[in-house]
C-alpha cells in the first residue's frame, strides 16, 4: 500500500507542534506530508511561521544527533520527502478582530521557547515568504528538510489537489477553517477532490473552551466553519450562513456541485478525554536528556528534540497547574486535540474508530453569546412540511430538516484512549 497523502493546514502552538512531529514520526510507508499551510489561529501567522521553521531546525539537529549517538534516526517520511510550507490567512473571514490564544500558548505560541533557548531558533527564518514579498530566488539557500514557498496557503492546497488524483490526499485541520474555506471559494470542484476533511473543533455535548458555547477553532472563524460544513450538504446554499457586509467578496456557494465533502470532526467531546500527562512526558524524554553518546563524532547531547520540547511543554503544564490551583503536580494533563486528528489517519485502518454520520451540525456566525456554537439538529424524525417548502438562503428563518441538512461524520470514541498518548511519545523520542 502507499503511504497515505496528507496535508496539514495548522496554527503552530504547542499541541499543533505535537501533531506535526507525530505526523512527520510516521514511516515513508505510512504517511506523505505534501504540505503543511499555516493560519492565524493560536498565535499571528508570523509566530506560526517562526514555530514552524524552528521544529524544522531541530529535528535536523535531532537527526544528526541519533546518527552520531548511534541511534535509529526516525521520522521516515520526512526523510523520504520534503513538506512545502506555505503561508496562509492571518485573520478571520468576516472580521477585523482577530482572537487568539496567546494567552495560554504564549506571545510566541511555544511558551517562549525563542527567547529562553534562542540556539534552536535558526537565524534564517524564511519570512520573505509571505505572498507580499518578492518570489523565492531560484539560486537561494533551501533549509534541508522542508521547501518553502511564497505562493499563498489557499492556492497551494487546491494545486496539490488538483495535481493529485481525486480522492487521495486528505487534508488535516487542526486550527480556524480560513484557508479551507478560500480554497473551496476559489474552485469549489477542485476542493472537493479532497479524500477527506479531517478537522479539529466544535463541541457538541460539552461546554466550549473559549465560550460558553464555543470551541477556539470554531469561534476564531466560524464563518469559515460554517461554509465548509456546507459543503457537506445536499444542498450547500440552503446551509451556508447568508454574507455579511465584510464577506460579500466571496462567491456564492453553487448549487449543483458533483459531490458532498467528506468531512470528519474531532470535537471537545472526544478530545478533551486525551491526555498528556506530566508523568508521562518526563518518563519519554529523561533517556534523551540522559543519553551518553558512544560515539566520539557526536557534539551535541543531549537530544536537541528532548531539550526542545521540554521547554514549552513543561511550561505548558506550570500553566496548567497555576490555572487549576490546588493540584498535585504529578495529576497535571493536557488535552491532545491536535494529535488526535493526525493520530486517527495513522491508524484508522487497524478499526476501533466509533463515529456518528450524517449529523445535522451547522455553525452559528451571528449571535452575540453563541458566536462558533455548533447547532445539532437533534430530532428524530423528517418534518414533512419541510420538503415541500422552497429552499432558502442561509437557513433564514426556516431550519430545512433532514433531505437538506448538512452531513458532518463526528467521531465519538478512539480505540485506545490512554495508549493514545504512549504511542505519539515512543513515535516521537524513539523509545530509547
Amino acid at each position: 500500500m502507499p503511504p497515505q497523502k496528507v496535508i496539514i493546514d495548522t496554527d503552530p502552538g504547542v499541541d499543533d507542534v505535537l501533531a506535526l512531529l507525530l505526523a512527520l514520526s510516521a514511516s515513508e510507508e505510512e504517511l506523505q506530508v505534501l504540505l503543511i499551510s499555516l493560519t492565524f489561529g493560536n498565535i499571528d501567522v508570523e509566530s506560526c511561521l517562526l514555530n514552524v521553521v524552528s521544529m524544522f531546525h531541530v529535528l535536523e539537529l535531532e537527526r544528526k544527533w541519533r546518527r552520531a549517538s548511534g541511534l535509529p534516526v526516525g521520522f521516515g517520511c520526512l526523510g523520504a520527502h520534503k513538506p512545502l510550507v506555505a503561508v496562509g490567512a492571518d485573520r478571520p473571514l468576516e472580521e477585523e478582530e482577530v482572537i487568539m490564544a496567546d494567552y495560554f500558548h504564549g506571545l510566541d505560541g511555544l511558551q517562549g521557547v525563542h527567547t529562553s533557548a534562542p540556539h534552536f531558533t535558526p537565524e534564517q527564518t524564511w519570512k520573505h515568504m509571505f505572498a507580499t514579498t518578492p518570489v523565492l530566488k531560484e539560486d537561494e539557500e533551501h533549509p534541508p528538510n522542508f521547501k518553502p514557498t511564497n505562493v499563498t496557503a489557499h492556492k497551494e492546497i487546491l494545486r496539490i489537489l488538483k495535481e493529485n488524483p481525486v480522492d487521495s490526499v486528505t487534508i488535516i485541520a487542526v486550527g480556524p477553517l480560513t484557508n479551507l474555506a478560500l480554497a473551496a471559494d476559489e474552485d469549489p470542484e477542485t476542493f472537493l477532490r479532497v479524500k477527506e476533511v479531517v478537522a479539529m473543533g466544535g463541541n457538541i455535548g460539552v461546554p466550549g473552551n473559549i465560550t460558553p458555547n464555543g470551541e477556539f477553532n470554531v469561534v476564531a472563524c466560524p464563518f469559515s466553519a460554517a461554509r465548509i460544513y456546507s459543503l457537506t450538504s445536499p444542498s450547500p446554499p440552503s446551509t451556508a450562513p447568508p454574507p455579511s457586509s465584510t464577506t460579500k467578496k466571496l462567491k456564492p456557494i453553487p448549487e449543483a456541485l458533483s459531490h458532498r465533502l467528506n468531512l470528519t470532526i474531532f470535537p471537545l467531546d472526544i478530545t478533551t478525554t486525551h491526555l498528556l500527562t506530566q508523568e508521562a512526558f518526563t518518563k519519554a524524554i529523561t533517556p534523551l536528556l540522559h543519553f551518553s553518546p558512544t560515539s566520539p563524532s557526536s557534539t551535541i547531547s543531549p537530544s536537541p528534540l528532548a531539550q526542545w520540547t521540554k521547554i514549552f511543554v513543561d511550561a505548558t503544564f506550570s500553566k496548567l497547574k497555576q490555572i487549576r490551583f490546588g493540584e498535585k503536580i504529578g495529576d497535571l494533563d493536557f488535552s491532545l486535540h491536535d494529535p488526535l486528528c493526525v493520530y486517527y489517519v495513522l491508524t484508522r485502518h487497524r478499526g476501533g474508530w466509533e463515529t456518528l454520520g450524517d449529523r445535522d451540525v451547522r455553525i452559528e456566525t451571528a449571535g452575540q453569546w453563541t458566536r462558533g456554537m455548533c447547532v445539532v439538529d437533534r430530532r428524530g424524525k423528517m418534518i414533512e412540511e419541510d420538503l415541500a417548502k422552497p429552499v432558502v438562503m442561509g437557513d433564514e428563518g426556516i431550519w430545512l430538516h433532514r433531505g437538506y441538512g448538512n452531513r458532518v461524520r463526528q467521531v465519538l470514541q478512539s480505540p485506545d484512549e490512554k495508549g493514545m498518548a504512549v504511542e505519539m511519545l515512543r513515535r516521537i523520542y524513539g523509545g530509547v
